[in-house]
C-alpha cells in the first residue's frame, strides 16, 4: 500500500500508538517530498521551505501553519497527495508565502460587531494574494490550470488596483468595496481556500500582540530572499510571477503614522489624576481610621508625553492630485483630533507650498482644525521646490513662533529640489504614489508611502 493510501485510509489495519507514529511519519515524508520538489525549481526559497517542523493534527483541514510548524490531517493530506501531488506542492508553497508576508501576525482593525466579517475578508484576501502568485508561477512543480472564476477575480482586482502591487492588504481594501451576495462570497472563499488559518496569531481571542520573534524570523528570511531574487536568482524570479514585487512592498521600510508622530512628543504636566503615583494603602487606612478623611489624595496633575508643536507642509504643485492632498489632510485631521496624541492646546502650522509658500494656517486647538477642514482651499499649482518651506519654518523658529518644534511632515509626489543641509528638526516626506518608492530622499529624512498609511 503506497504512502497516500495508508494516510487516506487511516491505516485501519493497525491500531494503537504504533499506528499514530506511522501516520505521523508518512505525513512528514509526503511534506518533505513536496519541500524537496519545490526546492529543485525555486532554490531561492531554501531557507523558507526548511523552516518548519511537521505535526499531525486531526482537527486541521487539510493542513495549516503558525509560522513554526506545518500541521496536517493525515487522511486529508493522503487524499490530496493521491489525487495530485501538485496540489500538495501548491499547498506547501501557499503556506510559505503566508509566512513570508507575515499574514498570520498582522493586526487587523475591526469594530465590535464586525469581527467575523473582517476576518472572513482578511482570510480571503491573503489566500487570493498567494494563490495569484502561485498561479502566475511557471515552475512545473506548481503549474495548474485556472478556472473562469479565478481568471475573472484576478482580472477585476488588477483593473481596480490600476497597476499597483496586489498584496493582501490592497486586495483586502478592494474587496471591502465589493457588493456581492452571500452566495458569491462563499463561492470565492471555497475557490481560494487552501489551508486552515486557525493557528494564526491574529485570530487569538484575547488579542495578544503577535510573537515578535516569529515576525523577526520571517522578516529576515524575506529580506535575504529579496537580495537573492535581485542577484543570483534573477532568472528564477522571472518565472515566479509577481513574487519580487510583493517582496519589495513587504520589505519596504514603514512608519505607522501615529507611531511616527510620537517621535515628536515632549513631556509636560497636564490636568488629570496620576494613578501611577497614588498609594491606595494610605488612602484606605485614612478612611478606616477617620471615617471620611484619606491620608493622601491623588495628584491633580500628571506628566504625559504628547505632541505640542508640529509643522505640516503640503505640496500644492500641479503634479500633486488635489484628491490625494485632501485625503492626506483628512487623515491628518483624524490623528491631530485624537486627545491621546496631542495636548489640548497645540501649535501646529499647516503650510501650503509649491515653488514658494502660498499659505500658513496656525492650529491651536481641535476647533481650529475643524474650521480649517470645513473651509479647505488649495493654493498654488506651480512648480515644486522644497527649500522655501524649510526656510519659512526656520524663520518661524527664529521669530519665536515655535519654541520646541520637533518635526515636519511634508506631503508630496517627490518631484522637486531638496534642501542640501539637514534641518534642526526631524523630517518625513509622505509620497503620494506607490511608484515613488524608487525616489530618493535626503539621508536625514524619513520616507512614508501614502498607500500604507492612508487607504
Amino acid at each position: 500500500m503506497i504512502l497516500s493510501e495508508k494516510l487516506e485510509h487511516g491505516m485501519e489495519y493497525e491500531n494503537g500508538q504504533e499506528n499514530i507514529e506511522k501516520l505521523r511519519r508518512i505525513g512528514g515524508q509526503i511534506l518533505a517530498a513536496s519541500r524537496d520538489e519545490l526546492y529543485l525549481g525555486m532554490r531561492f526559497l531554501d531557507v523558507a521551505l526548511s523552516s518548519f517542523v511537521y505535526q499531525m493534527d486531526s482537527e486541521v483541514h487539510p493542513f495549516g501553519t503558525d509560522g513554526g510548524a506545518i500541521y496536517f490531517h493525515p487522511r486529508e493530506l493522503g487524499g490530496l497527495y493521491r489525487e495530485n501531488r501538485i496540489l500538495v506542492n501548491r499547498g506547501y508553497l501557499h503556506m510559505v508565502y503566508h509566512c513570508l508576508f507575515r499574514h498570520m501576525v498582522k493586526q487587523i482593525s475591526f469594530g465590535e460587531t464586525e469581527r467575523e466579517a473582517v476576518f472572513f475578508l482578511w482570510d480571503l484576501s491573503c489566500d487570493i494574494a498567494v494563490e495569484r502568485l502561485i498561479d502566475g508561477n511557471y515552475h512545473r512543480s506548481v503549474r495548474y490550470s485556472k478556472n473562469l472564476l479565478r481568471r475573472d477575480t484576478y482580472g477585476r482586482l488588477e483593473r481596480e488596483a490600476d497597476g499597483k502591487v496586489l498584496n493582501a492588504e490592497r486586495i483586502f481594501r478592494l474587496l471591502r468595496k465589493w457588493d456581492l451576495t452571500e452566495e458569491k462570497w462563499q463561492k470565492l472563499r471555497q475557490e481560494f481556500y487552501v489551508d486552515d488559518h486557525r493557528y494564526w496569531e491574529n485570530k487569538s481571542p484575547d488579542e495578544k500582540p503577535p510573537n515578535p520573534d516569529l515576525n523577526r524570523k520571517w522578516q529576515e528570511i524575506n529580506e535575504e530572499m529579496e537580495t537573492d531574487l535581485e542577484t543570483f536568482s534573477k532568472e528564477a524570479s522571472e518565472k515566479s510571477g509577481d513574487l519580487l514585487g510583493q517582496v519589495r512592498v513587504e520589505n519596504r521600510e514603514r512608519y505607522d503614522y501615529r507611531e511616527f508622530l510620537r517621535k515628536f512628543s515632549v513631556y509636560r504636566e497636564e490636568l488629570g489624576v496620576d494613578a501611577d503615583t497614588f498609594d491606595y494603602t494610605f488612602y484606605s487606612y485614612g478612611l478606616s481610621l477617620y471615617g471620611n478623611m484619606p491620608l493622601i489624595e491623588p495628584q491633580e496633575t500628571k506628566e504625559v508625553k504628547k505632541i505640542e508643536e508640529f509643522a505640516v507642509v503640503i505640496d500644492t504643485s500641479m503634479s500633486c492630485s488635489g484628491e490625494l492632498v485632501k485625503k492626506f489632510l483628512e487623515v491628518t485631521y483624524d490623528v491631530l483630533g485624537r486627545s491621546e496624541s496631542f495636548f489640548k492646546k497645540v501649535n501646529v502650522h499647516i503650510i501650503q507650498c509649491d515653488e514658494e509658500v502660498q499659505s500658513d494656517v496656525k492650529i491651536t486647538c481641535a476647533e481650529d482644525l475643524e474650521t480649517y477642514m470645513e473651509n479647505l482651499t488649495l493654493y498654488g499649482e506651480g512648480g515644486t521646490d522644497f527649500r522655501p518651506a524649510f526656510s519659512y519654518v526656520d524663520q518661524l523658529i527664529r521669530d519665536g513662533e515655535f519654541e520646541h518644534l520637533r518635526g515636519l511632515l511634508y506631503f508630496t509626489d517627490g518631484y522637486g529640489i531638496y534642501p542640501e543641509k539637514m534641518p534642526g528638526y526631524q523630517t518625513a516626506f509622505v509620497f503620494a504614489e506607490e511608484e515613488a518608492e524608487e525616489r530618493q530622499v535626503p539621508p536625514w529624512a524619513m520616507k512614508i508611502m501614502l498607500d500604507e498609511t492612508l487607504e
